[in-house]
């Protein structure tokens, strides 16, 4: 009677002689082609051979699965290639797509590039991540973390590896928070104001009516920058914000048509004051055109923008403040002094969870959140 075959991927019964001066191991194997083929594996003991026989056939189990170059036998820099490409072909905002290649370079290939997959352990990964967030801190870990997370799935995926090991690796401890500056009172906002508009250097810079736009809306310094004519209604006094602008390595600015995340795209009411700013402004610009551009046209640059408005503020005397805490910091904690609830603060400052707006801000898409009103006092 023939022998029945094996299963695809599995092997018979071991067979241990001596050989020489050690040990040879052997079995059947069945390759996923459907052959069978012999195996073994020589060793100073009986033992020796028998592991380094069953390590060999499951990794060989690992290689005939593994579609294309993500094998359990291939590098990990392969399997980070292999990775961003699939990253590159999805959805995600530029800046994220060049933090991960970021990570990548700077981490993930230096530091684990020439190990196969298969030895990517829960362990190795763990003691990975924690020089990581030991050198360049827990943000560059969770970062790293979640890489490495999206490359062992990927590698899962296709059976080089058994699971996404990553997810059982240790938690990344937390930064100790740095104490964060108060957010400004509309007293301070208001003076805030006139100060700006009586410094040369800031009025050269088109500094005062883009602040008066973060502080009477709460957008992102990005969303201010991205900010078109078109996305401007001054007879019913609102914008829409729906782009952001973003630099994207070796390609330069971009107003990506999409906010950082998907309740970023809003449309705000306007105090008055910022209504009446905005048609001093208009000239009859195309709907492409930015509210907000460059001193020698086209987009502004959130980061250049940034060092500005430092410089601005520092001038007047706050040095500590940042346009995160006179635009969005303050007007979330003017809704909230005003009595007005989270989900509006949220909707406002478009985030997906009012966690978040309470978590760290003071603690649905809707045009009315009552920002407008209560901001109409930073009118001079």
């Amino acid at each position: 009677m023939a022998r029945p075959s094996l299963n695809l991927g599995t092997y018979g019964n071991l067979y241990t002689a001596k050989y020489g001066d050690g040990y040879r191991a052997r079995a059947r194997y069945r390759d996923f082609d459907g052959r069978t083929r012999l195996v073994e594996r020589h060793a100073k003991t009986k033992g020796a051979a028998e592991q380094a026989l069953r390590t060999a056939l499951r990794d060989r189990a690992r290689v005939d699965i593994g579609t294309g170059a993500i094998t359990a036998e291939a590098k990990v820099a392969v399997l980070a290639e292999a990775w961003f490409e699939s990253v590159q072909r999805q959805d995600r905002s530029p800046n994220t797509t060049a933090a991960y290649r970021t990570r990548l370079d700077k981490s993930v290939i230096p530091g684990l590039g020439e190990l196969r997959i298969r030895e990517l352990t829960v362990g190795v990964v763990d003691r990975f991540l924690s020089i990581i967030a030991e050198k360049h801190g827990p943000a560059a870990a969770k970062q790293t973390r979640a890489v490495l997370s999206g490359m062992c799935g990927l590698a899962a995926r296709h059976d080089a590896l058994d699971r996404n090991v990553v997810r059982d690796a240790g938690p990344i401890a937390e930064a100790t928070p740095k104490e964060q500056p108060r957010a400004l009172t509309l007293d301070q906002l208001r003076e805030l104001r006139v100060a700006l508009r009586n410094d040369p250097k800031a009025v050269g810079r088109d500094i005062p009516e883009f602040v008066d736009l973060l502080m009477s809306t709460g957008v992102r310094i990005g969303e201010a920058a991205g900010l078109t004519w078109g996305a401007v209604n001054l007879d019913e006094g609102w914008i829409e914000i729906r782009s952001t602008v973003v630099r994207i390595k070796g390609q330069g600015l971009f107003n990506k048509p999409k906010p950082k995340t998907k309740a970023g795209h809003r449309r705000l009411q306007l105090p008055s004051w910022m209504i009446r700013t905005l048609k001093q402004r208009f000239d009859n610009q195309p709907d492409d055109v930015t509210v907000f551009p460059a001193q020698l046209g086209g987009l502004r640059d959130p980061s250049n923008t940034q060092a500005d408005l430092r410089d601005a503020f520092k001038a007047v005397g706050m040095e500590w403040a940042t346009s995160h805490i006179v635009g969005r910091k303050s007007v979330a904690s003017a809704m909230d002094s005003a009595g007005l609830t989270a989900r509006a603060a949220a909707d406002q400052l478009g985030h997906r969870q009012v966690s978040l707006t309470q978590d760290r801000y003071f603690g649905r898409k809707v045009a009315e959140t009552g920002a407008a009103a209560i901001l109409e006092e930073l009118d001079t």
